[in-house]
């Protein structure tokens, strides 16, 4: 089998990638270029250095066509969700993209409300509310009447923006844009009833483009000052989670996705959006998935906890590297405290040790002191929530899940691999790390018909990258826990 090259522009919230794929037999990845994403906090407010992370692609891929072995068949961006830029009529950034852990968002949901019930966004969109949606982001420069929106032209979402400054053109990738909590479900397109209520410019919004769309090729000064010619840019699964679980390996029915990163999101595959009083109760959600799926999950508060406590540590001259921290937790005494990873207290506070230990004081819990009792409440609580959300999907499906994959930079944990085991009574199958690559490929080699169906993808990815197993123990010890801090892990939405 002839082999075809791929890059991946993969960008996290804490880091950006850039990838080159070979698939032939199996697939390979090669990590070309590496760098930080830093949020940038000017005044009061957090920003995207979005400039910045464009010379590093373009960094990326000068140094990605020196590796390559064949023709380059694509490049792709995917990012994080609802985040966005704003450009202006002669297609230039009118101000830096602003983070969604900004406090601009405060309040906005209350004010919202006002307009436009919480049950009819709800009933339109099915995405669950956070207060750093893209809606209330837009909502909240209405508010203020921030001038910018008075100069856009154009919104497009981060992968968009990227894909824009590379070709030219503008659209809206599907995946991306289901973020937003703009986009009806149903229709597929931007729902005018909620851009009226709230007085949003829906005249901005891009043209939904589905994954897999060829958006265009390099513009000429990039494929000159890369080497890599006239190569198509494709609009793929741009939404990191939508590309992690394209790339989910999954073989059986049953089965039940994590992604787990700076956010964890888990939930299940499905044909047709799940908009019911029980899945706007729990506060689920229906994004875009790839070959008209749709992602019905919940997302949880994920690794930005322990990120955060390390980045404290790290502040206060007490420097550890990952392993240390888990086996730290490994020898902490088991089911002394537990948080809720969903509270609106840990979005972003100044300290995140000191939140999740004045958390446990007001719930009446012993703070946890050591480093490794901070570590064990977070990846404890974590497990006690995924099986939280699973209870709930299997609830409103009727149907026990026998299998959770866990994908993405944090199926290395096996400490929270094990736990999550125990806590759901799921077999744990983790990997591959790098789901969310994989994805972004996986709808490049699709759209190029290098592979003929999103199975047999995954299929080859099975056959690529192996597979750690974690069977559940302890069940009953798990179980009498869960059922005692039930109560702390009922919804908290932020508002």
């Amino acid at each position: 089998m002839q082999s075809t090259q791929f890059i991946a522009l993969d960008f996290g919230a804490g880091s950006g990638r850039v990838i080159l794929a070979t698939i032939g037999e199996t697939i390979q990845l090669d990590e070309i270029h590496r760098f930080p994403n830093h949020q940038v906090k000017i005044g009061s407010t957090y920003h995207w250095d979005v400039l910045r992370l464009y010379t590093d692609a373009v960094q990326g891929l000068r140094m990605a066509h020196e590796k390559l072995t064949g023709s380059l068949a694509g490049i792709a961006v995917d990012t994080w969700g609802v985040d966005f830029g704003l450009l202006d009529k002669h297609g230039a950034l009118v101000a830096n993209p602003v983070c969604y852990r900004d406090a601009r968002t405060n309040g906005m949901m209350k004010k919202v409300f006002e307009r436009i019930s919480q049950t009819d966004i709800y009933r339109a969109t099915g995405i669950q509310f956070m207060q750093l949606n893209t809606l209330l982001q837009l909502a909240s420069l209405v508010e203020s009447n921030n001038p910018t929106l008075e100069i856009a032209d154009r919104m497009l979402f981060m992968p968009d923006l990227i894909s824009h400054f590379l070709t030219g053109k503008a659209g809206g990738e599907y995946t991306i844009a289901s973020t937003s909590q703009m986009l009806n479900a149903t229709t597929r397109q931007w729902d005018a009833s909620i851009f009226e209520a709230l007085h949003l410019p829906i005249n901005i919004m891009p043209s939904i483009q589905e994954p897999g769309t060829i958006r265009g090729q390099l513009l000429p000064d990039i494929a000159n000052e890369t080497g890599l010619g006239n190569v198509d840019v494709i609009a793929s699964a741009s939404h990191d989670t939508a590309a992690a679980v394209a790339a989910v390996p999954a073989q059986a029915n049953k089965w039940a996705y994590l992604s787990s990163g700076t956010w964890s999101l888990i939930g299940i595959e499905t044909d047709q959006p799940i908009i019911t009083t029980a899945s706007a109760a729990y506060n689920f959600t229906n994004e875009g998935g790839v070959n008209h799926s749709i992602r019905f999950l919940r997302n949880v508060m994920g690794m930005w906890l322990l990120e955060r406590c390390i980045r404290q540590w790290e502040q206060e001259g007490k420097k550890y590297n990952y392993n240390e921290l888990l086996q730290l937790a490994q020898t902490a005494p088991p089911f002394q405290t537990f948080i809720n990873p969903d509270d609106s207290s840990f979005l972003n506070p100044p300290n995140m040790v000191e939140e999740i230990r004045q958390y446990c004081l007001q719930h009446k819990q012993k703070a946890p002191e050591t480093v490794g009792e901070i570590i064990r409440t977070i990846l404890e609580s974590l497990a006690f929530r995924y099986r939280w959300v699973l209870e709930k999907i299997e609830e409103m499906q009727g149907n026990r899940l026998e299998v959770l994959h866990i994908v993405g930079g944090g199926s290395q944990n096996d400490i929270l691999n094990q736990f999550t085991a125990n806590a759901t009574g799921c077999t744990v199958l983790a990997g591959p790390v790098e789901a969310t690559a994989l994805g972004n490929v996986l709808v490049q080699a699709l759209s190029k018909n290098v592979i003929g169906s999103l199975q047999e993808g995954r299929a080859l990815i099975a056959k690529s990258f192996p597979l750690m197993k974690f069977e559940p123990t302890d069940t009953e010890i798990w179980d009498n826990q869960y059922q005692r801090i039930k109560s702390l892990l009922e919804i908290r939405m932020t508002s």
